[in-house]
């Protein structure tokens, strides 16, 4: 459903156009002068862990032979693991932690095993730092938060694919099983997500642990005897709050790097599917045309744009679905890109082109993965390849068109 762009009347005044972009982008810089301009960066807290394990892997040998670098292509790590045996595997993710339960193309289950012990390494030093009399109260306290944090993500039973604790840290969990999965659902975060809010008590549908559970818990009620599997993904520096990183696209970059080597490492030959909430959805955008073609489907919820004028400009081979609710806040952040600052074209409006999917009962931004929702339904039925009865916006069938499988065909 390709974007219809409005021609240009002959003769028509050009400023009432003009006037409204100069109006948005007044109300883009005095969101930012009231919402934190300063606060660009997040604290480098934390400690150094991650880099002396990468020094310590450069040299490493396993009997007598170079392990291959840390940022070896995914297929020249598949191939080096393949040739291991269990106890050689084991040996290396006791060893060296940090790097293997990091590393694209290790066995998932090394990886699990790797960051299990990562984790505990990085509890005992934040254990230690919060007993540090050298450091500040505040100091102490993130200490003692992290310490905490770690230990939670350590529990027997929890699937790690991914930790390192550096700065604000990245963290990815796995929910189901990923080497029999034939879908792989994988949750994109927004803004103020790291390791301390990976997961909450309170207000837990905010965290990527929450969405994660709940669209997992959708998708097993929607199709019990499908093999899926549902990542939650914090793999990338996310802007802290609503300042000038989240509304520029610096962070998005990065962080588009980190999802494709994501989608590309994935074992097997499972279909993937992104659902990318709010900043998540520019990350999303802005990797849509690097993506490898098992990336099937790429779901944006209350999504600030896309870094696109319309789902041709993404270049993706991937099916673009989005959804807002009626009571988001992000519906009033201007949809437009000038300078760097703003991500271009609402994904809900009919110009963009995208499929539009129900959340009816969704509540303001946060609500999309909330049980009983349009939405996570929505979402469940596209993780799991049930497009026949997704339930369209426009209360019609006009989002599943064309899709194999539906009753359209």
């Amino acid at each position: 459903m390709p974007g219809l762009a409005h021609p240009t009347v002959p003769g028509a005044d050009p400023r009432p156009a003009a006037l409204r972009t100069l109006l948005a982008l007044a109300v883009v810089f005095i969101m930012l002068a009231t919402t934190g301009w300063t606060a660009v960066h997040r604290p480098e807290g934390g400690t150094p862990l991650r880099a002396a394990a990468l020094d310590a892997w450069s040299t490493a040998l396993l009997d007598g032979s170079p392990v291959p670098p840390a940022d070896a292509p995914v297929r020249t790590v598949a191939r080096f693991f393949a040739a291991l045996d269990g106890a050689q595997r084991a040996r290396l993710a006791d060893g060296h932690p940090l790097v293997v339960g990091n590393l694209d193309g290790a066995p998932v289950t090394t990886r699990y095993r790797a960051n299990q012990r990562g984790l505990e390494k990085a509890r005992l030093v934040e254990e230690a730092r919060s007993r540090d009399v050298a450091l500040t109260p505040a100091d102490r306290a993130e200490a003692t938060r992290r310490s905490h944090r770690f230990a939670s993500l350590a529990e027997p039973g929890r699937q790690i694919l991914a930790f390192d604790p550096t700065g604000g840290g990245r963290v990815a969990e796995v929910f189901g099983d990923l080497d029999e999965a034939e879908r792989v659902s994988v949750i994109v975060p927004g803004v103020d997500t790291d390791l301390l809010t990976f997961e909450r008590t309170q207000r837990r549908l905010t965290s990527p642990v929450g969405m994660a559970e709940a669209l997992y818990g959708a998708e097993r009620a929607a199709s019990p005897k499908s093999r899926t599997a549902v990542i939650a993904w914090a793999g990338y520096t996310s802007p802290t709050g609503v300042g000038v990183d989240a509304a520029t696209g610096r962070m998005a970059f990065d962080g588009a790097v980190r999802l494709k080597d994501l989608t590309v490492s994935l074992p097997g030959n499972s279909s993937v599917a992104l659902f990318c909430h709010s900043y998540g959805s520019v990350v999303c955008g802005v990797a849509a045309r690097e993506l490898p073609r098992r990336v099937t489907d790429v779901v944006v919820a209350g999504s600030p744009g896309m870094r696109a004028e319309n789902v041709q400009d993404l270049r993706t081979s991937a099916r673009v679905w989005a959804t807002r609710d009626e009571g988001d806040w992000i519906a009033d952040v201007p949809h437009l890109e000038l300078g760097g600052v703003g991500h271009g074209a609402d994904p809900v409006s009919p110009e963009f082109g995208a499929r539009l999917l129900s959340s009816a009962r969704a509540k303001s931004h946060t609500g999309y993965f909330a049980p009983g929702t349009d939405s996570v339904a929505n979402f469940a039925k596209i993780g799991t390849g049930s497009f026949a009865s997704i339930v369209c916006a426009t209360g019609d069938d006009v989002c599943r068109r064309g899709i194999s499988g539906t009753e359209q065909d």
